[in-house]
């Protein structure tokens, strides 16, 4: 019984013949395996700890050590692997703080290499819950930033080592795929990693339909933790009548919300699919390098299940009134859309968010480690990430998506040196039952959340023709050149231990 509970868990993942345990070596150095558990129930459907620890001892004797990136726990103490455990935990379906990146590379590089200076072949193991999108994400990016690998062979390697054949990409979630794209910059470009606070000055949203919430979140905790920063309500909303606002920077837009006469500057609003999925930070900058959409991006159908025949909305503009400053570049604007259904219930038909990285989308690898202090990123609905990240994400809740974006500060961040020591993270609660995310959601009927009235409802209770103020009043072309540029002190930043 336990075996087909087991089989079932692993769906679509290679099982090692061998063994008969969900993992898969990548490489001869680098093996991918299912979180394993030591305790019951858990134990029954996933990975035994004994086993896959006679397994590995049996094949590598002491030669060994895991990299662990589970942000909900391991599943078990540390000195049941011998100690021989470095964490690194994120928040499951999600991208890697990318402050991470470089410790989590360069430490599997080092246990490597001290093997061979020693004559000996040292593995790798790398697991989250699934052996997958986590997984999958840093194994990648180990091949790239370690063993000179493309981006497309190490994709495609992954997937053939650790999918049954039919069954999808081993990385599939679209922000895993952007930041396997960033290690790829992050290494031709001398791989120095700024990290810096992000204040998100506006939301832009087109084609944007009733009923959607609009929030803006980013990791504390040392990346364990996915924090909610702001949640856009009606106050701050503005719904443009006619053509979209423009994206050639912030003053633009701001002219743009406040009812100048840009007609030269404003493009057409439209649902034509970007070149790719990261966008400049600027119209008036070099654009950066991108993955090639035919071998990181997931091919999305249109015309699929998941969208409907609605079309319309509105070009709207969010903008906070208060200020919203992320501590790290990693930032995600989470959407979810919900329609009234009756006696306090709500029907959720559509949640979708996306993750990007201000010192990539500002250009950072490509000049020299000196990103653009602004920016805007720009993604178009079918490329967000879903439910749990996947590619099903409901009805379409709008068109094309533009943030803008200031920096403040910088933190530079390297990888570690062949013989420096490598900082790693606090790891989670081993025993489980860690908050590590707020609840994205699934479709269908929820109950109504108190409160949820005073949130953005797109087209209901339109604003058009109110002019852009900020919090106070004040004309907002003023406000933008009454901004501070100096880096404000906030909570939140973590250092590596």
């Amino acid at each position: 019984m336990t075996s087909i509970l087991r089989q079932i868990v692993a769906g679509p993942r290679s099982r090692h013949p061998e063994a008969g345990l969900d993992l898969c070596y990548v490489t001869d150095e680098i093996i991918a395996t299912s979180g394993p558990s030591g305790t019951y129930p858990q134990r029954a459907y996933r990975n035994p700890l004994k086993d896959l620890v006679k397994f590995l001892d049996y094949k590598h004797g002491s030669e060994w050590a895991i990299w662990e990136f589970r942000a909900e726990g391991t599943g078990y103490p540390d000195n049941e692997v011998y100690g021989r455990v470095w964490h690194y935990p994120w928040p499951d379906h999600h991208p890697p703080p990318f402050r991470l990146v470089p410790a989590i590379v360069g430490g599997m590089r080092n246990w490597i290499v001290e093997g061979k200076e020693k004559g000996k072949e040292r593995v790798v193991v790398v697991h989250c819950k699934a052996g997958k999108g986590r997984s999958g994400t840093m194994a990648c990016s180990y091949l790239i930033a370690e063993c000179g690998w493309s981006v497309s062979e190490a994709l495609a390697r992954f997937t053939e080592r650790r999918m049954r054949p039919g069954f999808g990409q081993g990385v599939s979630i679209p922000s895993q795929l952007r930041w396997v794209g960033y290690v790829d910059r992050w290494t031709k470009n001398g791989k120095l990693y700024v990290d810096r606070q992000i204040e998100i000055m506006e939301v832009h949203v087109w084609g944007l339909r009733d009923g959607v919430k609009v929030q803006v979140e980013g990791f504390v905790d040392e990346g364990k933790t996915i924090k909610v920063f702001h949640v856009f309500t009606k106050k701050e909303r503005v719904v443009i009548e006619g053509n979209a606002p423009g994206g050639s920077g912030i003053k633009d837009m701001v002219s743009d919300m406040a009812g100048f006469q840009n007609d030269g500057k404003i493009p057409k609003a439209n649902t034509e699919p970007l070149p790719t999925d990261v966008a400049s930070s600027s119209s008036a900058k070099p654009a950066p390098q991108v993955i090639d959409a035919n071998t990181s991006t997931p091919t999305t159908n249109s015309s699929n299940e998941n969208e409907d025949s609605e079309s319309g909305g509105t070009a709207v503009i969010f903008k906070p009134s208060t200020r919203v400053i992320l501590p790290t570049s990693d930032v995600n604007i989470d959407f979810e859309r919900r329609n009234k259904a009756s006696m306090g219930w709500t029907m959720v038909t559509a949640v979708a968010h996306v993750w990007f990285n201000a010192y990539f989308e500002g250009l950072g690898p490509e000049q020299s480690g000196k990103p653009n202090s602004d920016g805007v990123f720009e993604i178009e609905w079918d490329k967000m990430d879903g439910i749990k990240g996947s590619s099903r994400k409901g009805t379409r809740a709008f068109d094309r998506l533009s943030v803008v974006w200031k920096a403040y500060g910088d933190e530079e961040i390297r990888e570690p040196g062949i013989d420096s020591p490598v900082p790693q993270t606090r790891p989670a609660d081993w025993k489980g039952g860690n908050e590590t995310a707020p609840e994205h959601g699934k479709l269908g009927l929820r109950a109504e959340r108190e409160g949820s009235a005073n949130v953005s409802k797109a087209n209901g209770d339109s604003e058009e023709g109110v002019k852009a103020c900020g919090p106070s009043g004040e004309d907002m072309v003023d406000l933008v050149d009454e901004l501070p540029t100096e880096k404000p002190q906030i909570e939140g930043t973590y250092p590596l231990k």
